[in-house]
């Protein structure tokens, strides 16, 4: 699977869907402060993505507070601190209550997570 995909049948901007897997990405640990993000050339060739779109990306990660662009060396992942916790939350808060609704229809638990693991599959099925 590649790190960046873009769904073109989502409602969302692709700069709004780079920014977003950025942020993820970078608050689950996969970017660890102080690494290096990939150049703004690299990535637009590598996801296919205008060079605009990408530029526009890192700009709003930086203004977000995400990354610090150092110029002529690259754009760097900050130390974010607690907000790496925020994505973990939000996340379980939305599974937590998917299943509670499911086990509310009278779905066991073993089922819920079946359920899941098919669904899951399904939506990775349609992103191939």
């Amino acid at each position: 699977m590649a790190l960046f995909e873009i769904d073109e049948a989502s409602g969302l901007p692709v700069w709004v869907q780079l920014r977003n897997r950025f942020v993820y990405l970078i608050k689950t640990g996969h970017y660890q402060p102080g690494d290096q993000l990939p150049s703004v050339r690299t990535l637009a060739a590598e996801a296919a993505i205008n060079y605009n779109t990408v530029s526009k990306v890192y700009v709003n990660l930086e203004s977000d507070g995400y990354v610090e662009s150092v110029r002529g060396r690259g754009v760097f992942v900050r130390d974010i601190g607690n907000m790496a916790d925020d994505v973990r939350s939000i996340a379980d808060t939305e599974i937590e209550g998917c299943i509670r609704r499911c086990l509310a229809l009278g779905m066991t638990i073993d089922e819920v997570k079946l359920r899941l693991i098919d669904v899951a599959h399904r939506i990775q099925d349609e992103k191939s």
